[in-house]
């Protein structure tokens, strides 16, 4: 493996350990301490800087800190708020927030929300930050093999972060627990420090003005700009609104935080990674559309393999089975997914554009998942995970709408290569 290689796959590791911490982890250490369902899901909203990032991003590009230059200098400062907010996230007052009440100046579920929004604000940053370090540092020829070990770094500190943090959450307390994790970013601050700083091919912009209005313009001009935003907040919108409460569902069912990270985290890791290389292996064959729309389906379908556990009730092999499919069309849809993200990107402004579009696939994932805890309770299991499987329609008839001007540009790009 190359320098430029592992420095992507150390960022990589570095990128994917905050996510899930205010996610799946939290909402496990919150339902032990019998916080409402309705409350966990609003601790959805904590993620909305990631849907907000392309707002800041412009500024990252155009401003450099006195020390490490552009990237590194944002990237390293992004680094060490992380450790100092995960290792905050230790210290919430679980049975406060469940009783509703708090001796402090600020009540227990304010101190949360700010806290689990200081992690997911200086998260987002760094993946902004990371995301160019990878254009810039690596050739055009590279750029695939570094997205690819960018992935399985991310991927690697998601199973480390929500697997492996509910079992040692079994032998250990959650505030130790997230200790532990928060040292983890030591791996990113080291690999910050000693990683190169990149040169770019052309100079960052020279003004605040030319960061921001030049991305949004060359974006806003292409034909069904409106539409193809509408497509990337939709298509993984069911899955998405799935999972979000899967944890909580797993604990009710009666699996235990043990079974629930070595089935649900540590054995579905696989699936996915599979998922995806599947996904890249015949993604030339089915072209574009008949790639995103293939994904969606089989996405669209695992959905309901949710409804059939909540039926069943507990069962290892069914949960292992379930989750198995889940998660092999999760890695399937994801990357139909970025493929078309990237493939809408001018690289001329690829950080800030791309930066628009991965905050907006965050959007389902945040704001759109704040009610879900209101619905599963309202709904019940079975009947929510149906309606999670259905909301895939929507999607999959926008695409269906893009299907001549998608068939064009690949026929285009055929005739041209």
């Amino acid at each position: 493996m190359t320098p430029g290689m592992l420095i992507a796959l150390l960022m990589g590791f570095s990128s994917g350990l905050p996510l899930l911490l205010t996610g799946s982890l939290l909402q496990a250490w919150l339902k032990e301490a019998n916080v409402d369902l309705g409350t966990i899901g609003l601790f959805g909203l904590v993620g909305l800087p990631y849907t907000l990032k392309f707002i800041w991003a412009p500024v990252l590009d155009r401003f450099v800190p006195p020390v490490f230059g552009r990237r590194r200098g944002w990237m390293l400062s992004a680094q060490v708020a992380l450790f100092v907010f995960i290792a905050a996230l230790g210290t919430i007052d679980v049975e406060a927030l469940a009783s509703g009440s708090g001796d402090g100046w600020l009540h227990p579920a304010a101190y949360v929300a700010l806290v689990a929004i200081g992690v997911s604000f200086f998260s987002a940053t760094q993946d902004i930050v990371i995301d160019a370090y990878r254009r810039e540092s690596l050739s055009d020829a590279a750029q695939a093999g570094g997205a690819a070990v960018y992935v399985t770094g991310y991927r690697v500190a998601m199973l480390l972060a929500s697997g492996g943090g509910l079992v040692l959450a079994d032998y250990l307390d959650f505030p130790l627990t997230y200790l532990c994790l928060a040292s983890c970013m030591v791996i990113g601050m080291a690999t910050t420090i000693f990683a190169p700083e990149p040169v770019p091919d052309d100079p960052p912009p020279t003004t605040l003005r030319e960061a921001v209005v030049e991305p949004f313009s060359a974006f806003f001009s292409r034909r069904g700009a409106i539409a193809i935003l509408i497509f990337i907040v939709l298509y993984k919108l069911g899955d998405t609104m799935a999972g979000h409460l899967t944890t909580p569902f797993y604990l009710d069912v009666g699996f235990s935080k043990s079974e629930i990270g070595l089935i649900v985290k540590a054995f579905g890791f696989w699936p996915t990674i599979f998922g995806g290389l599947l996904a890249g292996a015949i993604w030339a064959w089915l072209g574009v559309y008949r790639g995103l729309m293939f994904f969606g389906i089989l996405q669209g379908l695992s959905t309901f393999g949710f409804a059939v556990l909540s039926e069943v009730g507990y069962d290892r092999a069914l949960l292992a089975g379930v989750v198995g499919f889940e998660n092999l069309t999760a890695g399937m849809g994801t990357t139909a997914y970025l493929a078309f993200m990237a493939l809408l990107t001018d690289r001329r402004f690829t950080a800030t554009q791309f930066a628009l579009l991965t905050s907006l696939m965050g959007q389902a994932r945040v704001v759109m998942t704040a009610p879900t805890g209101f619905l599963a309770e309202a709904m019940g299991w079975t009947p929510y995970f149906m309606m999670c499987g259905l909301i895939a329609i929507p999607g999959l008839m926008l695409l269906y709408s893009f299907k001549p001007w998608l068939t064009e540009s690949e026929e285009k790009s055929a005739t041209q290569s």
